[in-house]
């Protein structure tokens, strides 16, 4: 059980950052695409919504800021379904999720987006007590 939860807050770690990096990868894609519209007429089929869907996903996974941590993000997604095999969920969940809030809230201080940092590591601090009160 102890190297299940370690590797649960590992996942949580490496989903946590990656939310980060994504966002940031997004924004460059939202800039791109914001950027490259041009005053075109709605799609009028459902055909050609689905068209101009997948090519706007298609263009987000060919940003490498976005598509790499995507990558890491879906390895750790991966990871935490083999680890439910093995532990409970009632404790697995809990601790992805709150380490993963907590990485988020860290990582985007140190990729310099606009946070109330006080607030964040106050949040943390809640969350590192509640991880802790449900490992032990």
């Amino acid at each position: 059980m102890g190297r299940d939860v370690e590797k649960m807050i590992a996942i949580g770690l490496v989903w946590g950052a990656t939310n980060a990096i994504m966002r940031r990868g997004a924004l460059i894609w939202d800039k791109r695409l914001k950027s490259s519209v041009t005053h075109q007429p709605q799609a009028s089929t459902m055909h050609q919504r689905l068209l101009a869907s997948f090519r706007n996903w298609l263009s987000l996974l060919l940003i490498w800021q976005y598509s790499i941590p995507f990558l890491l993000n879906l390895s750790a997604s991966a990871t935490f379904f083999a680890i439910l095999s093995n532990s409970p969920i009632s404790l697995a969940v809990p601790v992805t999720n709150a380490t993963t809030f907590a990485a988020t809230a860290v990582s985007a201080m140190l990729l310099g987006e606009e946070t109330r940092v006080l607030y964040a590591l106050f949040g943390t601090l809640f969350i590192t007590m509640g991880v802790w009160i449900c490992i032990v």
